[in-house]
């Protein structure tokens, strides 16, 4: 089930962007069925035990799909990489673009590829793999 939170965040956005959220919120809640989901720092999250995975955002490039643990997914279309920490991501300006198959696949490999990004503080700024 997707937050209330997120549904207003999918809400307030217009056209295309929104579409293109509602679009990315259903495939993830349905692929991540036991993930739970929140705004977190004013950006809809989906955790896996605690442990941030995926979520999306408005930017000026468009709506960014990211993967908190994604650089090692080895996914060519995840181009945008993270310069501190694992993550990668893509950008989204139409729903067309969005190919729900890799999207998909991806939400898989979120399952079994994770740093630990919720003792990261804990850690003084190490990541450690799980999994």
């Amino acid at each position: 089930m997707i937050s209330k939170d997120i549904l207003a965040y999918n809400d307030a956005k217009d056209g295309t962007d929104k579409s293109i959220c509602e679009l990315l919120a259903s495939e993830i809640t349905k692929h991540l069925p036991e993930a739970e989901n929140k705004i977190w720092h004013a950006h809809p999250v989906w955790f896996l035990d605690g442990n941030p995975t995926v979520g999306y955002s408005k930017q000026k490039a468009g709506i960014r799909l990211m993967f908190w643990s994604g650089a090692d997914f080895e996914e060519e279309a995840l181009n945008v990489k993270g310069k501190k920490f694992k993550d990668a991501s893509i950008f989204y300006n139409s729903v067309e673009e969005v190919n729900v198959k890799d999207l998909q696949r991806w939400l898989d490999k979120s399952k079994s590829i994770q740093w630990d990004y919720k003792n990261l503080a804990k850690r003084k700024g190490t990541l450690d793999r799980l999994k």
